[in-house]
């Protein structure tokens, strides 16, 4: 025998759900066995009526398989009706489970054994004195067409209720996943902010720092200069940190809080404050016509990169820094510096070229390392927006 499908929104029985059912399963069979049992007792038939009880008492215990085969038993118990009366209620308890899958094969299919095997009962049980053969007929019919009908009534509101309770899940569950996905990409950013704008400018302090440190010659106004420029620097790292802290939340709306981004503008203004910090560069800029805020600001970004890792790498080399471009060719950055300088003690993991690969993929350019004749160049082509 092969176990029914589970219907997902079949609720479990519980307790209580079991007792009521038992209960009324009881008060249908006596109400409608209790005037056929006594006629028969009344004639003697007292095989019809052990024969009766007996299969009630199968019918009893068989329904409580209903759901684990809902056509199998409620046929079976169905088929009773032959020549039993006491497994009415049972019988009816799985006409409706039946009915619940609302599957209208399954439904007719047992409607129909019910409604032949209650006509035969008077014709099969002797001297059981019946209503007329239409009158029979159609009450069996209209009695199971409205169990059927109840029963599938009761399986599309249990099915309604499991899709509106499956809905809510899934909707919490979305709700999560994108507050989930939303934290992910607030951190990345912020990340992403943090070293685009504190590592230049704590690369920038290493260095002076360990000039300072090297220079033991130095007169005591050099040394209070260079450590007062020093906190200079410290201080504007710790502003730019409160600015990237900024992106978090705005306490008065909630909303994201977007500090003011460099712009190509900002450019030469970053290659000075490098030259001020005593690096050596080579700034030269062809690029034709007003570069959008969106690509000046990724060419910013891979510029300050760049100084940054040649301040890292190569202290006390000329670096060389090119951009050209225009509309029709796009952008293109390039930040070079000889080999072989040694390097600072300024630790490094290289996060910063991941993030700067990413951000030129995400507007569609570019990003490259070279080695070339003794030099590293770092080479990025951007293409110019519409």
């Amino acid at each position: 025998m092969t176990r029914a499908d589970p219907v997902p929104w079949q609720p479990p029985l519980t307790r209580w759900g079991r007792s009521w059912r038992l209960a009324v399963m009881l008060a249908v069979s006596a109400a409608v066995a209790g005037e056929p049992l006594v006629t028969l007792a009344d004639d003697g038939r007292w095989g019809w009526i052990l024969l009766d009880l007996l299969l009630g008492a199968a019918a009893f215990v068989l329904v409580t398989r209903r759901r684990r085969w809902p056509v199998p038993v409620a046929l079976g118990i169905a088929l009773t009706g032959l020549v039993s009366m006491s497994g009415t209620g049972p019988a009816m308890l799985a006409l409706v489970s039946v009915a619940t899958r609302r599957r209208w094969g399954e439904v007719l299919s047992v409607g129909v054994v019910a409604i032949v095997a209650g006509h035969l009962y008077v014709l099969l049980v002797p001297e059981q004195d019946g209503d007329p053969f239409w009158l029979t007929l159609f009450v069996g019919v209209v009695f199971t067409a409205a169990l059927s009908g109840w029963g599938m009534y009761i399986g599309s509101r249990r099915e309604l209720l499991w899709q509106l309770r499956d809905r809510a899940e899934r909707a919490e569950a979305e709700q999560a996943l994108r507050a989930d996905r939303s934290r992910a990409n607030e951190r990345a950013r912020i990340a992403r902010e943090m070293h685009d704008v504190l590592a230049h400018r704590i690369s920038q302090i290493a260095m002076h720092a360990g000039a300072l440190a090297f220079r033991e010659d130095l007169p005591a106004h050099e040394l209070r200069r260079g450590a007062a420029d020093i906190q200079q620097r410290a201080n504007a790292a710790l502003t730019d940190l409160r600015g990237v802290l900024g992106v978090l939340r705005d306490p008065d709306t909630g909303g994201a809080v977007d500090r003011p981004q460099p712009t190509f503008a900002d450019v030469p203004v970053l290659v000075e404050e490098c030259r001020a910090a005593g690096m050596a560069v080579d700034y030269a800029a062809e690029v034709a016509g007003a570069v959008p805020e969106a690509l000046g600001r990724t060419a910013y970004r891979i510029v300050q990169e760049g100084l940054t890792n040649a301040g890292k790498h190569a202290p006390g080399a000329e670096v060389r820094v090119r951009l050209d471009g225009d509309p029709d060719r796009g952008l293109d950055v390039t930040v070079s510096n000889p080999l072989g300088f040694g390097a600072s003690g300024t630790p490094g993991a290289g996060l910063g070229l991941v993030g700067l690969a990413e951000r030129a993929q995400l507007s569609g350019g570019t990003l490259e390392t070279r080695r070339v004749d003794g030099t590293f160049a770092l080479h990025g082509w951007l293409p110019w927006p519409a």
